[in-house]
């Protein structure tokens, strides 16, 4: 007769390796970065502008878009990255990308209206959110205790 030691509808909550927590992390964040950017398209004059060649006051050119297309190739990198690096590396890549980040999602509401607060506020929140969970999963990745020095010496 077998003893059931947990409940019959208990489920089951398996560690998640910190790899995949920062590969999750970084792939909702690069959800949330893109569709805030196509979201702004539908902000009053914004096509208007993208039509005479002007992005938030800038003139498109081949170097802003490099600098656009590299904001957002850096992030979907580290999703990559996050699955990939050995532990050491890993943990000072995400530590640093993320916290590079965070003043870059809070810069993108500079000059906008107190009309569009509730919309930058919720996207920069949620990113700068995703991002602290970042950096937090980094700075407390797990450490395996370093093996203890066998004492060798014979008939003491």
């Amino acid at each position: 007769m077998a003893i059931r030691t947990k409940p019959r509808n208990s489920l089951d909550d398996p560690p998640v390796l910190v790899q995949v927590k920062l590969a999750a992390a970084w792939t909702s964040f690069m959800f949330l970065y893109l569709y805030v950017d196509y979201f702004h398209l539908y902000k009053p004059g914004v096509i208007d502008g993208l039509r005479t060649g002007v992005v938030f006051e800038f003139d498109i050119s081949p170097t802003l878009l490099t600098m656009m297309l590299t904001s957002v190739a850096i992030p979907a990198l580290m999703v990559m990255l996050s699955m990939t690096l050995p532990a050491r590396v890993n943990r000072a890549t995400n530590l640093i990308v993320a916290s590079l980040y965070i003043p870059y999602s809070v810069i993108n509401a500079v000059g906008e209206s107190w009309d569009w607060a509730p919309f930058y506020g919720l996207s920069i929140g949620t990113e700068v959110l995703l991002l602290i969970f970042i950096l937090r999963s980094a700075w407390t990745w797990p450490r395996t205790p370093a093996p203890q020095p066998v004492d060798v010496s014979v008939g003491r």
